[in-house]
């Protein structure tokens, strides 16, 4: 129903306005939220009594096409003082993956959930640096050792710095692919 009214909005909607994406997007929001979510001034936290408790757990799942998803998931755990594997699953040998390698592994950082698996069909795909893991560090040494570590054998999108809307920032995607932001404030 949704993408029914969306298409008749879009119909009426000039393909040569410069602002089409603003108006989708506002389209989108509106026809998902109604009125109320820009009616409502107030922000809803999950204190507030009256905002409902989340139905399903999110998580950054995170598709591997070289087999490398354990080494990976083992080098973010070993970097990051706060982190934890959860469970992995793997192939075995009647699987369409390559037997034991990873099919379901769920690790955690610093609370955060992540999936990782090592795709048996290879996409024609892999991570994007649109879709990065952004990280507050609690100190600049931190910060700077995290960084290290993912730039080793991997590539700095921005260097650790002060751009102004940071006291340190960096930005960078590890040897994996997966792209990571930093920050210190």
């Amino acid at each position: 129903m949704i993408l029914e009214k969306m298409q008749k909005i879009k119909a009426f909607i000039p393909k040569t306005c410069n602002m089409i994406k603003s108006i989708k997007l506002f389209t989108i929001a509106f026809l998902i939220t109604g009125f109320s979510a820009f009616g409502n001034a107030k922000n809803q936290t999950m204190e507030d009594k009256n905002y409902p408790e989340p139905k399903q757990q999110m998580a950054v799942s995170l598709t591997f096409q070289k087999y490398n998803a354990e080494e990976a998931m083992n080098f973010y755990v070993d970097l990051f003082d706060h982190a934890r594997i959860i469970d992995i699953s793997r192939w075995g040998e009647d699987g369409p993956g390559k037997e034991g390698t990873v099919m379901m592994a769920i690790f955690e950082i610093n609370g955060m959930r992540f999936l990782c698996s090592d795709s048996p069909p290879i996409h024609n795909w892999d991570f994007s640096p649109a879709v990065s893991i952004y990280v507050d560090g609690e100190s600049e040494e931190e910060v700077k050792r995290i960084f290290n570590a993912l730039a080793e054998g991997g590539t700095v999108a921005m260097p650790l710095n002060n751009y102004g809307f940071s006291t340190l920032f960096g930005w960078v995607i590890d040897r994996f692919g997966v792209s990571w932001q930093l920050n210190f404030e």
